[in-house]
């Protein structure tokens, strides 16, 4: 007699993981064609198969980044459920790093994300992006919208997801800054919280 299946426990939204490595790009590849896709998940247990069977955040090589958004979202400022929208950024020092906060934090933000707990309406935060660098490696919560009410709400329950106290800064930037600064990293701060 077979043993009958447990059914998964569904997740509200499917969510797609990818990485990227610019330095790995070879020079007639664009962006986009060096973005790999690791796996789409809409359960938890799918979740769990995924976040561990890839190499920790903290031990990919310099310049990779993970990016989780949900499904049908792409990882890019240009996307329409993007455009519109920004991130809130979170720095983490290398020495910080070193001590597994890189892990600890990209974990806690993609559990609030799968979870849908960082924001009421559970439509506008699209996916979050963990970037290992050379001096500092960095966390972004990516969000539909800029609205000062709704962006600081929902960095502020970020905070809380991290488990940070209230003299952590986050800051938010827009997509269209980065668009026309064609940089991640050197963009004004639209807010902070």
């Amino acid at each position: 007699m077979s043993t009958p299946e447990i059914p998964k426990t569904p997740l509200q939204n499917s969510w797609t993981l990818w990485y990227d490595n610019p330095r790995l790009q070879k020079p007639n590849e664009t962006w986009l064609d060096n973005l790999k896709n690791c796996s789409t998940f809409s359960t938890v247990e799918d979740f769990w198969s995924v976040y561990n069977n890839v190499k920790p955040a903290g031990s990919m090589g310099c310049n990779s980044n993970y990016h989780l958004f949900k499904e049908g979202i792409m990882p890019m400022w240009e996307d329409k459920s993007n455009k519109e929208g920004g991130k809130w950024i979170i720095t983490i020092p290398k020495q910080d790093s070193k001590k597994g906060k890189v892990d600890e934090w990209w974990l806690y933000t993609t559990l609030a994300m799968i979870g849908e707990t960082m924001d009421s309406s559970g439509l506008e935060v699209c996916g979050a992006v963990v970037s290992i660098r050379k001096s500092q490696d960095r966390l972004a919560l990516w969000i539909r919208g800029s609205e000062e009410k709704v962006s600081v709400a929902i960095g502020q329950r970020w905070k809380v997801a991290l488990e940070v106290s209230d003299r952590t800064v986050l800051k938010f930037q827009t997509h269209k800054d980065a668009t026309k600064n064609n940089s991640s990293f050197k963009n004004k701060d639209l807010y902070e919280c």
